[in-house]
């Protein structure tokens, strides 16, 4: 019996010292324990759209290492989420659309009436990111909202990803 019990206590340790010297391990725990109070708001509201998504972990430490790390003197890892969650709920890119009867129905509505729709609602210039549809059609891929430097100020983006949309955009169905 002892030995069961043992043997996945030494596993692990040699799994632990395997993580680290790739310097992994402290990295993901720390994150992990840096966000653990955001995760029943982060799971509704920024979730992995990956097959599973049962758990977005892994997620949301790319999103940091990819984004939030630039404006890591300002905002640590709580910080960046929790201001992403106070942005979000602030800017309801959904209902702006929809207030402007603009929908995820599968229609074509014009890059124009999209970007205004969001620019009324918000008070900043959005930049829209399509990507095109098995049929070759330009459908609506990606909002981008800009912020200031303190992640918590919306302001008009300085600089548009590159790509570009076709003046009719779907808005497919989610």
């Amino acid at each position: 019996m002892k030995i069961l019990t043992i043997a996945p206590l030494v596993f692990l340790c040699l799994l632990a010292v395997a993580l680290s010297a790739q310097g992994y391990a402290y990295d993901f725990f720390y994150f992990v324990q840096q966000i653990q109070d955001l995760v029943s708001s982060l799971q509704p509201n920024w979730a992995s759209l990956a097959c599973p998504s049962s758990d977005s972990t892994s997620f949301w430490q790319h999103e940091w290492e990819k984004h939030g790390t630039c404006s890591e003197t300002v905002l640590d890892e709580h910080s960046y989420f929790q201001d992403a969650l106070n942005l979000k709920s602030m800017t309801t890119v959904l209902s702006c659309l929809k207030s402007a009867n603009i929908l995820p129905n599968g229609a074509s509505y014009t890059l124009t009436s999209i970007k205004n729709a969001i620019t009324a609602c918000i008070g900043h210039v959005p930049w829209i990111e399509c990507n095109k549809d098995a049929s070759g059609r330009y459908q609506l891929y990606q909002v981008y909202i800009c912020v200031d430097h303190s992640g918590t100020t919306l302001i008009d983006c300085p600089v548009f990803p590159t790509g570009a949309c076709g003046s009719s955009i779907i808005f497919p169905t989610f």
